[in-house]
Formats: structure tokens, C-alpha cells, sequence
């Protein structure tokens, strides 16, 4: 068997199948590699160019220049979270090995599992469902926006910004509207036609297939390309101990060169005691531990009288806040966070039917298909779905946190204009 005779060199196969086709290296590549070869280091550079690109849907070509790739690279690995310093200070003909362990991070965060979920084959029409109700970014006061005179944020790149940004979400919402009219047309149209009694309608690639026939060669290249993946995954997954112990040869390897300077820093370490100005050393510093000991003494007696005094004012401003108001602020921030915990509370109701990533579309009408005069029936709808009433709810939930918070943020802008205003001399502020 190849597997038994020559594990590395299976494992190493199968890892390069398992990528997608036009990402996917020679064996020899990561032979290479290990040894530092110049061909072997721009060779990853483009592998790791591909692969990072495909991630995040990047626009960019094979065609680009190998100095762009190596600063694309590095940018998205420090993005992903990278943190190795040897990968950012390598030219584009840099060490292999220090690209074959930034791959092997890759592999170890789930790269395989990404590409395969992200090229998969979908025959069915998919939407993208996330009911996990993730908490937006902390608010940054003026993030984003052109400075003034003065460090101040200029008003009218906000509006244009602003009109800018809603026009785009129109135009999009419109687009959407229109996609989803079409699919829900053909879904009711082809409801009962499909051999799936689950699904019980035609998805658009389905319909095309019907209305032309010769794309059915096509699909059948992608699903035998695929499978080839799956199955070349599965014998990486059985093999791939024996990739990562290959990688501990590198690691030692490249271990190597500083090993003996931290060999050198211990012989130091081990002289050093030995220097005659050591014992003097010594006796200055437990001098200076004896003078320390009362003024530490003195410390504490000054901490403690600062503590008394602080609690004094303390005791005076709780009766000025009485009088200026306190209550009715400190009632708002209570309904604030009583708000919070109500939305931390359904988030945590809802924590069992949440949904996260893509999914197909299935139309569920109110009556079966066999009512409707169609040749089959369609069946129930399974438990694990989500169905579009739940994320309505869900977005009608979020939305009405948002308002609230939108109504609370109006609010704090319109108490900081008033307070602007009256420091103001001869100018009328009109609210908007």
C-alpha cells in the first residue's frame, strides 16, 4: 500500500488534491520549501496569494506582479492574526520555510475546510441566514471622517457620506426585491416537479438544466472535480499526523541558527556571578531595601488620610447631586440598562434556534401541492430549518433595539447642542 510504504509523500499528496484546482502546488513544493529553494519560496508566494484571495473573495489575477502578491500576502496574514515577525521581513525571495509555517497555520485554522465549503457545487438556490444577533462594533466618535479646522469632524462630508451610503442600500434593497419576485415565481410555478418530495420545487439551475440540456456536461465536470476534493480531504485527514510531526523537523531546523546564541547567553549567565563587583552590588541593593521599609510606612498613613478625606467629599457631593437632579439621571441610566438586559434576555431565549450561514431555499405554501392540482405532494417542513417568519422576527427585534438606541444616541447629541448653544453669545440655534 502507498500509504503504509511512503506516508509523508501521501500526505503530502493529498493535502495538494484537496485544494482547489487552480491553487493547488506540486508535491515537490513542499520538499522544496524545507530547504529554502528560490524557486520553491515564489512558488508560495503565489500559492499563498490564491488561496488568501479565494478567502476573501478578492478581485485580483494570476497576471499580477509577484511584488503586489507578496504585499497582499502579508497584509491578509496580519489580518488573520499572523504574528510570526520573520514572514514580514522577507523579500519576494524570501525562506521557504518561514511560508511553509504561515501555510500550516492556514491549515491549522481550517484553510481546507473553507475552501471546500466556499467551492462547493450548488445545484439548489441559497440564501445566507444569521440569527445569532452579534453585537455591533463600540462606537468611535468621528471615526471615518475628514477633519476640519481646528480637529473638528466637517458636517457636510457626514450628509454626503450619509446620502451616499442610503442611496447605495436602495439600490441594493431594490435588486434584492427583485431577485427574490423571480426565485418566488419559479419556485411556484415548478412546485410539485421535483423528485425530492422534501423540496418539491425547481431551483434555477434545475430550470436551466431542463431548458439546456448540454450544460449538464458542465455540472457533471464540477461534481466528478469535487468529489475528487472530498475524497482526496478525507485521506489527508487520515494522513495528516504524519504531515504535522514532518513539521516539527522544520520548526527544529530552523531552531537551529539561534540555538547558539542562547547557548552562549548561559555561559554569560554562568559568569556573571563570578565578576568581583557582584558582592558590592549586592550590599547596595539590600542598603537601599532598609531605606525603603519606612518609606513605605509613610505611604500607607498618607493613602489612608487621602482615603478619609475622599470619602468626606464623597458624603458632601452625594447631597449636592440630591438637590442638582441625580435621581431622575440615575433613573434613566436604570431604564437603560433594564432595556439591555431585555434584549440580553430574548437573545439568550432564542440561543436554541439560531442559524448561522448558507442555506437553500425551499417555498413552503400554505396548501400541499397535491391541493393545488401539482403531481406530487410536498412533506413537512424538518425541524432543523429555519423558516422566513423566524428571521423576520428576528430582524424586527434587532430593529426596534436599534431604534431605541438610535433615539437614546439622538438625545445625547441634542443635550450636547444645548450645551454648545448656551456658550454661545448672539446666535439663535434652531433645532433640526
Amino acid at each position: 500500500m502507498r500509504r503504509r510504504g511512503a506516508p509523508l509523500p501521501a500526505a503530502v499528496g493529498a493535502l495538494c488534491r484537496a485544494l482547489p484546482p487552480r491553487a493547488r502546488p506540486a508535491p515537490d513544493t513542499l520538499r522544496r520549501a524545507k530547504f529554502d529553494g528560490p524557486q520553491a519560496s515564489l512558488d508560495f508566494w503565489r500559492l499563498l496569494y490564491t488561496l488568501l484571495r479565494d478567502i476573501h473573495g478578492g478581485k485580483g489575477t494570476e497576471s499580477d506582479a509577484i511584488a503586489e502578491q507578496v504585499s497582499s500576502v502579508k497584509a491578509a496574514l496580519w489580518f488573520q492574526g499572523y504574528g510570526r515577525p520573520g514572514l514580514y521581513r522577507l523579500p519576494r525571495h524570501g525562506a521557504g520555510r518561514e511560508l511553509l509555517l504561515a501555510f500550516s497555520w492556514l491549515l491549522g485554522l481550517g484553510l481546507l475546510e473553507r475552501l471546500l465549503a466556499q467551492h462547493r457545487v450548488q445545484p439548489g438556490d441559497q440564501a445566507s441566514v444569521c440569527t445569532c444577533g452579534a453585537a455591533l462594533p463600540g462606537r468611535q466618535e468621528g471615526a471615518g471622517a475628514e477633519q476640519g479646522p481646528g480637529g473638528s469632524v466637517d458636517v457636510r462630508y457626514l450628509q454626503w457620506l450619509k446620502g451616499r451610503l442610503r442611496l447605495q442600500w436602495q439600490s441594493l434593497h431594490a435588486q434584492h426585491q427583485e431577485h427574490s419576485k423571480l426565485l418566488h415565481q419559479i419556485h411556484l410555478l415548478t412546485s410539485g416537479s421535483h423528485m425530492d418530495q422534501s423540496l418539491g420545487h425547481l431551483s434555477v439551475t434545475e430550470l436551466e438544466l431542463i431548458r439546456q440540456p448540454e450544460s449538464c456536461k458542465q455540472l457533471l465536470q464540477l461534481l466528478e472535480s469535487e468529489t475528487m476534493q472530498l475524497e482526496a480531504f478525507l485521506e489527508w485527514k487520515q494522513l495528516e499526523a504524519v504531515y504535522w510531526q514532518w513539521m516539527e523537523t522544520v520548526l527544529d531546523s530552523m531552531a537551529e541558527e539561534p540555538q547558539g546564541a542562547h547557548v552562549e547567553d548561559s555561559r554569560l549567565a554562568e559568569v556573571t556571578p563570578c565578576c568581583p563587583w557582584a558582592d558590592s552590588l549586592t550590599g547596595q541593593i539590600q542598603r537601599l531595601s532598609r531605606d525603603l521599609l519606612p518609606l513605605r510606612e509613610q505611604l500607607q498613613e498618607l493613602v489612608a488620610r487621602r482615603r478619609a478625606a475622599w470619602c468626606e467629599k464623597v458624603k458632601a457631593r452625594k447631597g449636592e447631586l440630591q438637590e442638582e437632579g441625580f435621581p431622575a439621571t440615575a433613573r434613566k441610566i436604570q431604564e437603560s440598562v433594564e432595556l439591555k438586559l431585555q434584549d440580553l434576555t430574548q437573545l439568550c431565549a432564542a440561543g436554541r434556534n439560531r442559524a448561522h450561514g448558507s442555506g437553500r431555499l425551499v417555498f413552503r405554501g400554505k396548501q400541499p401541492a397535491s391541493q393545488r392540482g401539482c403531481s406530487r405532494s410536498v412533506s413537512k417542513q424538518p425541524v432543523s430549518a429555519v423558516s422566513a417568519a423566524e428571521v423576520i422576527r428576528e430582524l424586527q427585534r434587532r430593529e426596534a433595539s436599534l431604534e431605541r438606541e438610535l433615539k437614546q444616541l439622538q438625545e445625547e447629541c441634542r443635550q450636547r447642542l444645548d450645551g454648545i448653544a448656551e456658550g454661545l453669545e448672539g446666535v439663535i440655534c434652531v433645532p433640526p
